[in-house]
């Protein structure tokens, strides 16, 4: 009962971020460039501050300085969008589908997201020409290879074709790995958007996690200048996949390890929350007393 009015009582929180976002996506394309990436970044980082997602990454991570060039990351859920941009913002290549999610949908429209109709020569064509623009431009995008989500164990085939404009542009590849799990270090599905699963029975399954762990390890980049497609693309998903088996091998910590602390910090975020007045001001208050940012 108490997860489930737990769950309830971020849904609120939750409606209300995305209000706040809604109102702030009607002029966003008209920001500077700068201010538009403080934007995306403190909006994603709110949101993962309401469904109690911490992120995990190294100080020297290669992540952490990236400003250009080609991301690609398996990917397991929805969410990884916000999770990579609470650490570096960037735009995102994504299944016209999402284009058609309430709310949500029109929030990556107005940030620029771009829609790709999978199983479409066109469409591929259209998004790669505008993808070697803007890495020419110095860029920072992202793009799932996979062409679909996976429940984290493993990396799927990757799609060749979406690495033809890193090439062109000469531009830099980061292979980046993403794993969920929970505060002791074990695999978590909560965050897994897999099978006939709806966006919105995801949500839920999200919301109702207690907390929520998410690892991310970026290998050194790749030179796309004058490489052959398929080996580029063999070589970043042996990288994506040794990192993410590495994660997966990591010793996990006993139940009785965990910080005590962290239980108390987590009550008193909750209580931040009381009022509507402490909901609108809360990406500062969860700043204080509930920070996700990397270990």
């Amino acid at each position: 009962m108490a997860r489930r009015l737990i769950a309830l009582f971020r849904a609120v929180r939750l409606a209300l971020h995305i209000g706040y976002g809604l109102a702030l996506a009607v002029a966003y394309p008209w920001f500077s460039l700068a201010l538009q990436r403080r934007i995306l970044q403190r909006w994603s980082s709110g949101l993962l501050d309401i469904f109690n997602v911490r992120i995990e990454i190294d100080d020297a991570d290669p992540l952490r300085s990236l400003r250009h060039g080609l991301i690609v990351t398996n990917h397991i859920s929805w969410l990884d969008v916000f999770v990579l941009n609470a650490v570096v913002p960037m735009r995102f290549v994504a299944k016209s589908e999402v284009r058609r999610w309430p709310a949500i949908g029109w929030l990556c429209a107005r940030a620029q997201t771009l829609f790709i109709e999978r199983g479409k020569a066109r469409s591929a064509a259209r998004i790669n020409v505008q993808l070697v623009e803007l890495l020419q431009r110095g860029g920072c995008l992202a793009i799932f290879p996979e062409g679909t989500t996976t429940d984290g164990t493993r990396v799927a085939h990757f799609h060749a074709s979406l690495l033809q404009p890193a090439i062109d542009a000469g531009a830099q590849v980061h292979p980046v790995a993403i794993r969920y799990q929970d505060r002791n270090g074990a695999h978590s599905m909560a965050a897994a958007y897999i099978d006939d699963m709806s966006f919105g029975a995801s949500m839920w399954n999200i919301l109702s996690e207690p907390e929520l762990h998410v690892r991310l390890v970026a290998t050194p980049p790749l030179e796309a200048s004058g490489t052959d497609r398929r080996i580029l693309t063999n070589s970043v998903r042996h990288h994506i996949s040794m990192a993410l088996a590495d994660m997966h091998a990591a010793p996990i910590m006993s139940p009785q390890l965990a910080d005590p602390a962290h239980v108390i910090a987590r009550m008193e975020a909750e209580q931040h929350f009381q009022s509507l007045y402490c909901v609108l001001l809360y990406p500062s208050l969860a700043h204080e007393a509930s920070p996700h940012q990397a270990k």
